[in-house]
């Protein structure tokens, strides 16, 4: 496997010339394949003005302590550079997050140097197109603090059925209860764009996520996921938080955070939508050893 070592945190906007130039010049993605290579900050220093930022949009307190979500979204950045700097088979813009899943092994304090790295991970088939994982890792003096699984799908005509993966449904079902009702406002995916550094469009207006077949503009994902884990707060010292995008949240839109919290270990949790009550986001957070 490749390896590509930075200095710092390269700057996600410094990808986006080469993103539009994908709607243009689209790859080609008769037999996708990811390519084989890490991408690597060796020396990472957090910056807490930002993170001061990110933690405010998402509600988090302010602890001194760097939430998992936050090295997801750092992460990203890294992800943006192996899109446009590696033979990546997919569009960018339009990519839709299904999936996030982040592992914290103990708590990231501010002031700590951290090792961030990202990978390709697995391909598979969808039945709305291509779905393909990130791997994000961070170390601190080669201890492994946090891991992260992203899950994208790039929406495309599909040629044969995906295989059947779901899970039985055997399983005693969460009784969830209604927690807290947010509002979000139209604006919203244009804030949390200038903080995360993903401006995917559609996030950020009505007009251009009705490019990708979006009536709206919709809610990032990791967004929706660290609102979440504010509204569990405190959270353990080790977890291991999944959720599951369903349909997007449209913006704005009024939902509602419902939890079931009968077992001491696992906590479920959902956000849905006050009027429908479909939901929009599914997940699980597993209290580790």
């Amino acid at each position: 496997m490749k390896m590509r070592h930075f200095s710092q945190l390269p700057k996600a906007y410094m990808a986006y010339p080469k993103v539009l130039q994908g709607l243009i010049q689209k790859p080609q993605t008769s037999s996708p394949s990811l390519p084989q290579v890490e991408y690597i900050v060796d020396h990472l220093q957090i910056d807490s003005v930002h993170l001061a930022k990110y933690k405010k949009i998402c509600h988090y307190f302010s602890d001194g302590y760097v939430p998992a979500t936050y090295l997801a979204v750092l992460s990203q950045s890294l992800q943006m550079h192996m899109m446009t700097q590696e033979d990546f088979p997919f569009p960018i813009l339009g990519l839709v997050h299904l999936r996030n899943q982040v592992k914290q092994h103990r708590p990231v304090q501010v002031n700590e140097t951290i090792e961030l790295s990202c990978r390709f991970g697995e391909i598979d088939q969808h039945d709305k197109g291509i779905v393909f994982d990130f791997i994000a890792t961070a170390r601190v003096s080669g201890e492994i603090v946090f891991e992260g699984l992203m899950t994208y799908l790039s929406r495309q005509k599909v040629t044969a059925p995906p295989v059947d993966k779901q899970k039985s449904t055997n399983a005693q079902q969460p009784v969830y209860q209604v927690i807290e009702q947010w509002q979000l406002a139209e604006n919203l995916g244009r804030q949390y764009a200038q903080i995360s550094g993903d401006f995917n469009l559609i996030h950020l207006h009505a007009l251009t996520a009705k490019i990708f077949g979006f009536k709206q503009a919709i809610a990032h994902g990791l967004w929706s996921k660290a609102r979440a884990l504010a509204a569990l707060a405190p959270l353990p010292n080790a977890y291991q938080a999944d959720v599951w995008f369903k349909l997007p949240i449209f913006l704005p839109s009024q939902v509602e955070f419902l939890t079931d919290e009968s077992s001491e270990s696992t906590s479920h949790f959902m956000i849905r939508n006050a009027k429908t009550h479909k939901p929009h986001l599914m997940g699980t957070l597993i209290t580790l050893n």
